[in-house]
């Protein structure tokens, strides 16, 4: 009974049960109202931040070919070690707005194309130096060069111009940007000593922790900064490590045995399972990751949109969402935009499996022979399974899928982005604009479909400066039926982020841009004896 009650007092914390349902069920245990309130004020007590330990991740997402550089960062483990180690202008907080962090204050002109952002005082580097404008400037300016390659360069398109003045960084855009601040929380965008110009993998920034290994596909680590600015809200644990254990089952197996006290990507079929493991608990919670298969427009045959319809009709999304995340997600309708998103496109029809309609536009295609469509497990969780199911419902369109697993050390650098048809994942971003912005635009290096239309990248431009919300609304509906109808993207679903952590754990609040925390989970949480 004790245990039951820890565990619903931790979910009243959590925000997960209210404090009524804590109250009805501890009377339901035959525990009066007194005694559950105290119970319930001591819990919150023990919820107060712990300092100390050495809290590790277990993590799928880790490849030999991974590196420091944040420009570069493509995976789930680079992802969240550069949130221990790096700091940012802005974060992206759960309830949508967003955090000054290394900007203290940002505002804009009344045209929304000149940006100022006031660095604060007193943040330190790792190495000792001060933070400075100039560092912003040179950090931005690095990310917008093409030759970084940087995944954040698609967001730093419209900038014409960025200087320092005294403590303010004064960014100049082409055009005005309503959602210009939420492009400077990309995760690429880890603030470094003169903008990472002199050594982009050298690890250092401003974040709570210090890089003290660096392992690529093996494990990464860091030690708490004792200068961090922000020392009262993140960075609790002495040390916190990420190991890559990108296999399902041995990921489990380390969490359930103690190696490691939280993991990422659970997969849904297991979730039951995992949840009657003692002492482990399951976080979940919805957002705008998807899940998606993507076909190069620009290569045959799927430079053929009667093909491409043809292989989106061929799916049956709700099978897919059944079987494969086991209701842990929503149906997707081939844009990459949710009812998580403000200004959500409404009355957009809902595609359905069609094998007939499917059979009939794969006919007129004039394609014969077998599609070879890349899977690994470390896509998404699922992934060759996903594929499979794929094969057989696209089967009785009589369309041939061949399904070729690849390895996951290098699925990231070698297959994603870089084969015609293939699985991947995304996060989402902050805003439309941001995933518009950073995927399908005609000029973005992480244009994983190539689909590149100049009218299309004029509606992204038109919709990032629009300030009359209707009209932005509406021209987001545009973007969205041009992808859903023409682009080169299938989305089945969008997925919940379902993490497994063990009950040591305290402070854990589900962030709905990413797993584990949107990656801070090591850094805002700490572990309990």
């Amino acid at each position: 009974m004790s245990e039951e009650l820890t565990r619903l007092g931790g979910q009243v914390l959590a925000g997960r049960v209210s404090r009524r349902e804590f109250l009805a069920r501890a009377g339901a245990l035959g525990v009066t109202a007194a005694a559950a309130a105290t119970l319930l004020g001591s819990h919150a007590q023990a919820q107060a931040p712990v300092r100390g330990g050495h809290l590790k991740a277990g993590m799928q997402g880790g490849e030999s070919t991974n590196v420091l550089d944040p420009a570069l960062n493509l995976s789930q483990v680079p992802y969240a070690f550069c949130r221990q180690w790096g700091e940012f202008l802005v974060r992206v907080q759960r309830d949508g707005t967003l955090q000054n962090r290394i900007a203290e204050e940002v505002t804009a002109s009344a045209d929304a194309k000149t940006w100022t952002m006031k660095i604060r005082d007193g943040v330190e580097f790792h190495n000792g130096k001060t933070v400075t404008a100039e560092d912003v400037v040179a950090t931005i300016e690095r990310h917008a060069d093409e030759k970084s390659q940087s995944g954040a360069l698609g967001v730093l398109k419209s900038i014409t111009g960025v200087k320092a003045d005294g403590k303010n960084v004064v960014v100049t855009l082409t055009d005005p940007d309503a959602d210009f601040p939420y492009l400077m929380a990309d995760y690429h965008l880890v603030i470094q000593p003169n903008g990472g110009r002199d050594d982009p993998n050298a690890g250092i920034s401003a974040g709570p922790y210090k890089v003290s290994v660096f392992e690529p596909g093996v494990r990464a680590g860091g030690e708490r900064f004792a200068n961090f600015w922000d020392a009262d809200n993140l960075g609790y644990a002495d040390q916190v490590e990420i190991i890559v254990i990108n296999d399902p089952t041995a990921r489990t197996a380390a969490l359930q045995g103690g190696q490691v006290h939280m993991i990422n990507r659970v997969e849904p079929k297991i979730v039951d399972l995992v949840k009657r493991v003692p002492g482990v608990r399951i976080e979940n919670i919805s957002g705008r990751g998807f899940y998606p298969f993507n076909m190069f427009c620009d290569t045959a045959p799927f430079d053929n949109n009667d093909l491409r319809l043809a292989l989106k009709l061929a799916m049956d999304r709700e099978e897919m969402l059944d079987k494969i995340l086991r209701g842990y997600g929503t149906v997707g309708n081939d844009y990459p935009i949710n009812k998580a998103y403000p200004l959500y496109p409404e009355g957009i029809e809902q595609r359905a499996f069609d094998p007939e309609k499917a059979a009939e536009l794969y006919k007129k295609s004039g394609h014969s022979g077998p599609i070879v469509l890349r899977t690994s497990e470390v896509a998404f969780p699922g992934a060759v399974d996903a594929a499979q199911l794929y094969q057989q419902s696209a089967a009785k369109a009589g369309i041939a899928i061949e399904v070729k697993r690849e390895p996951g050390d290098g699925y990231w650098s070698e297959v994603w982005n870089k084969q015609p048809f293939s699985l991947s994942y995304w996060g989402g971003r902050a805003t439309q604009n941001q995933m518009y912005s950073t995927a399908y635009l005609s000029n973005a290096d992480w244009n994983d479909t190539r689909f590149k239309r100049p009218d299309f990248d004029r509606m992204v431009l038109a919709a990032r400066g629009e300030l009359d919300t209707e009209k932005r609304k509406a021209i987001y509906r545009d973007l969205a039926v041009i992808m859903r109808d023409e682009g080169g993207l299938i989305v089945p679903f969008f997925n919940d982020y379902i993490d497994a952590v063990n009950d040591k754990v305290q402070g854990w609040k589900g962030h709905p841009e990413g797993e584990l925390m949107d990656g801070y989970a090591l850094a805002e949480c700490w572990l309990t004896a």
